[in-house]
């Protein structure tokens, strides 16, 4: 008889914890869709937009990163694998780049992929306004936002959440 109140008391916790999934107006977002065309990061559940917003790509944004320093945002299929506070950019959660086809196109020319691709926040610099950053392609191939945007962000995405990024 113990084993079955056990079992209950597991079923509902899992049930319970299973709800308590971050939402954004009630929807899970499972989909994080990146178009550098338009500077725009779409957060998608079931194949709906749930929110856009505006962001800011590599210093270099026409084409897929390469190689390590050529300042583009990568384009492809990744995770969000981590987050971290970042002393410098705020809150920061990391890109999985580089997929398998990115290390093997740049095996394939000799040079490095690079990495620690993030999305993540804008500087708070006295010199330099929020708005200034938000207006321009400023990263080394991150992708960059407000910071009231990546709190919200932070808040409804989750790990292992799927990230597209289009050209």
């Amino acid at each position: 008889m113990r084993w079955l109140l056990a079992v209950l008391c597991l079923s509902f916790a899992t049930l319970s914890h299973a709800n308590a999934a971050p939402t954004l107006d009630g929807k899970a977002v499972d989909k994080v869709l990146v178009v550098k065309s338009e500077r725009k990061l779409l957060l998608m559940g079931h194949g709906q937009v749930l929110k856009a917003y505006r962001v800011s790509l590599g210093k270099q944004p026409e084409g897929a990163k390469q190689r390590e320093g050529d300042r583009r945002t990568p384009e492809g299929f990744y995770w969000i694998d981590w987050r971290k506070n970042s002393d410098k950019y705020n809150l920061a959660m990391h890109i999985s780049y580089p997929n398998i086809r990115d290390q093997a196109n740049a095996r394939k020319e000799g040079v490095p992929p690079g990495g620690m691709i993030m999305i993540h926040g804008t500087p708070l610099d006295e010199e330099y306004p929020e708005w200034y950053f938000h207006t321009l392609d400023w990263t080394e191939g991150c992708i960059a936002m407000k910071n009231s945007d990546m709190r919200e962000i932070w808040n409804v995405v989750k790990d292992g959440t799927l990230i597209e990024i289009r050209p």
